[in-house]
């Protein structure tokens, strides 16, 4: 933490690009891409240089605040503590571990200490623990946990070798992917198509990455599980199914055939508005391409067949031969293995999916979470279990979740509210207490989730650049949260928490037959890793015991202190294939003939005879944008307004609505006002609106944001509508109705 140059990685997005950071005076200078960087070169988005903006945010919260009635006030660390664990503990002692619940935003993921150290919160409540996962990838997580047994092994395209892209519903060029962490997606694209490969993109809406594809096939909104089904029956009715090696450890491939046998692409063309020809025609390709990957994500998850398309994603791929093997998609094999990995390889416990429901709705958990979906009405409906509590770290669902407003009532309802978070937001502005967090640039970094989707086996640790000014790590915050809520009081043992964690840690490895340090001595490995404590400990230890460890001195490997040594990262080589090592299921094997999949093709075969509706919204993805927690940095929302529907000429012409003017959107959950932006590259019938905005609620303290608050887009959602399997709430392809806005409406 010293003026000069530094370098780090981006913990804005998926990316994990390197970035350049000038110090000077202990103010940050200039930041721009590591041209060095092992993974990125070089290549940096707007959002990397943002990272100044967001620490020097005059917004950003320094203190801790505490409600005094209707208005917050600064105070010091103690007393803010103190008055979290008068307000929480005595909820948890009176009714119970259930009544405080557990909200976690899509920041959480991007932080290690949170990732790391949220687990002992986990053990410190009972079953109401809801993430911001729930609203927008729980379906891929579930079943990738069916069928490899654990949640964060997601087969990923192989871009750097593959020869056939199909990408469906997703726009990596906007969002800079999403479960595929690779950085520069355009530069990568480019190389595909000069060796000679294809790539093809399938989307409701002609995006930046369709744009540049060889291929653009519109689809109708929701209907990803219609033209899924359709490619896979054509690869089991031609016999062209050929899984190749990994077909030695699947079970269920004949289940699946016959439970697909009537979804020929005629039946289903008229659905998702591709013709059958070509439906088949992509079939052939995927089956006889030597190389190639098909990859969905927000689109496939956002609809209420979110579950069944994302199982027949790995169905196609499969069959087509292309799961694990170069070129296709294939699985990371992450450095840190062991922090939250388990089961030696090649078999597991399996999933917790469906263990545990809900209490109100009885939806299905997974990973120890509830759906986000459910969160108002376990608040709000009174009941044994009823949540009184809440804790959100990083979070802001009263924008990013379904029915915003009930939330909203439901939070100012509550008995108690803590928030750890940077922002007083349309969130935080209900709690009774806000931690705050430091910066990305206060704390160490390295990419714990994101390093197990990568498309390159990748490490990379970034220090601290800034101090902390009276800050307090946010791992401390957790470990602290974790001890009052279990009884220990306002101010538990913090270290001697941290030390038991990571001798437990060192226990599990050094019993672990499987393990490189099976039988050695917990003592000496923990004497190995001082000085270190907190999260940096707990990385070193998973590195020095991972796959391309240093297990301790037995080896040439990792360690963090090599890491350290490496600022512009380590370059661990390729994807390999994985399977059956990987495979953390309980019988060692794949199942593809899940039943509650195979029973959902019911809802499929039932909506193929249904009228498409006039007009459905779906969202969209913008390079500037990450969800609603970077509208506060005026470099990211200067310009020209970005929260505008998009609408097909000759629906603006038949509606009468004018480029620039306002239209009126109606959904059953609710209605909203928004600027027209004509544009062909919608579909008709389809109309666009970005996610994350609406930052014009009262009570809150982020100014740029609000001059620019843009509207809403999950006032249309309701949390009423969730695709069943996963809980998942339905934000793309809602059914609107559209008309022009009147003089003065609002």
């Amino acid at each position: 933490m010293s003026d000069g140059l530094h370098f780090r990685t981006c913990p804005l997005c998926e990316a994990t690009c390197g970035l350049e950071i000038t110090v000077a005076q202990g103010a940050v200078g200039r930041i721009r891409g590591d041209a060095l960087d092992v993974f990125s070169k070089g290549h940096v988005c707007p959002k990397g240089p943002s990272l100044k903006g967001l620490h020097d945010d005059p917004d950003r919260l320094r203190r801790p605040l505490v409600r005094m009635g209707s208005r917050f006030e600064e105070t010091d660390w103690p007393t803010a503590l103190a008055r979290v664990e008068a307000g929480l503990r005595p909820l948890i002692r009176d009714h119970g571990p259930d009544t405080v619940a557990l909200y976690t935003g899509n920041p959480w993921s991007h932080n290690y200490e949170t990732i790391l150290y949220t687990p002992m919160l986990y053990r410190a409540l009972g079953k109401n623990r809801f993430a911001a996962a729930s609203l927008d990838q729980r379906p891929r997580e579930i079943v990738s946990s069916v069928h490899f047994g654990t949640r964060t092994a997601f087969p990923v395209p192989d871009i750097d070798r593959t020869q056939l892209l199909v990408l469906l519903g997703t726009d990596p060029l906007e969002s800079n992917g999403s479960l595929a962490t690779a950085p520069d997606w355009r530069g990568r694209l480019r190389a595909l198509r000069a060796r000679g490969g294809r790539l093809v993109v399938i989307d409701p809406r002609r995006s930046a990455t369709a744009a540049v594809a060889d291929e653009y096939l519109p689809i109708v909104p929701g209907t990803d599980a219609a033209l899924l089904a359709g490619i896979a029956h054509t690869l089991f009715a031609e016999g062209l199914a050929a899984p190749g090696p990994v077909g030695a450890h699947i079970d269920g491939m004949d289940a699946v055939a016959r439970a697909l046998s009537a979804f020929a692409p005629e039946a289903v063309a008229p659905m998702c508005g591709i013709p059958a020809e070509r439906i088949r025609a992509l079939a052939r390709e995927l089956a006889a391409a030597p190389r190639a990957a098909l990859h969905g994500r927000l689109g496939t998850c956002l609809q209420d067949l979110a579950t069944l398309s994302s199982w027949l994603l790995d169905v196609v791929n499969i069959a087509t031969g292309n799961l694990d093997r170069p070129g296709g998609a294939m699985f990371a094999r992450p450095a840190a293995l062991g922090l939250n990995t388990s089961g030696r390889p090649g078999i597991g416990q399996g999933t917790d999916y469906a263990t545990f429901r809900s209490r109100v709705r009885g939806l299905p958990g997974a990973f120890g979470q509830l759906p986000a979906a459910c969160l108002a009405e376990e608040i709000d409906v009174p009941g044994e279990g009823q949540v009184r509590g809440l804790i959100t770290i990083a979070g802001n669902p009263v924008l990013s979740a379904p029915d915003g407003a009930r939330l909203a009532r439901a939070f100012k309802s509550l008995e108690f509210m803590v928030s750890v978070d940077i922002y007083l937001n349309e969130t935080t502005r209900h709690a009774d207490v806000i931690l705050p967090a430091p910066t990305a640039l206060q704390r160490s970094h390295y990419d714990v989730p994101y390093y197990q989707f990568a498309v390159r086996n990748i490490a990379n640790y970034s220090p601290p650049i800034l101090p902390l000014d009276g800050l307090m790590e946010e791992w401390r915050i957790f470990l602290t949260l974790s001890g009052m809520l279990q009884g220990a009081g306002p101010a538990p043992d913090v270290d001697t928490m941290d030390e038991g964690m990571a001798t437990f840690l060192v226990r599990t490895a050094t019993a672990d037959a499987s393990s490189v340090v099976h039988g050695r001595d917990a003592g000496e490995l923990m004497r190995a890793l001082e000085p270190r404590r907190g999260p940096e400990r707990i990385l070193d230890l998973g590195l020095r015991i991972g796959p391309y460890g240093d297990g301790f001195g037995t080896r040439e490997g990792l360690s963090l202190d090599r890491l350290i040594e490496q600022p512009h990262g380590v370059d661990l080589g390729p994807l390999e294939p994985r399977i059956p090592e990987m495979l953390r299921t309980p019988t060692g094997r794949i199942d593809l003939a899940t039943p509650a999949f195979i029973a959902d093709l019911e809802r499929l075969r039932a909506r193929l005879l249904e009228t498409r509706p006039a007009f459905v919204l779906i969202g969209r993805r913008q390079l500037r944008s990450n969800n609603s927690w970077q509208h506060n940095v005026p470099s990211l929302v200067k310009g020209k307004d970005r929260c505008t529907l998009q609408v097909h000429p000759t629906d603006a012409a038949r509606l009468g609505l004018a480029d620039g003017a306002e239209a009126r959107v109606t959904a059953s959950a609710g209605s909203l006002i928004a600027p027209v932006e004509v544009t062909d590259a919608v579909m008709e019938g389809v109309v666009s609106l970005p996610h994350g905005f609406g930052h014009d609620l009262p009570g809150t303290q982020i100014g740029v944001a609000a001059r620019q608050p843009g509207v809403n887009a999950n006032l249309l959602a309701t949390s009423d509508h969730v695709d069943p399997l996963s809980g998942n709430p339905h934000l793309n392809g809602i059914v609107i109705e559209i008309a022009a806005a009147q003089p003065g409406e609002r």
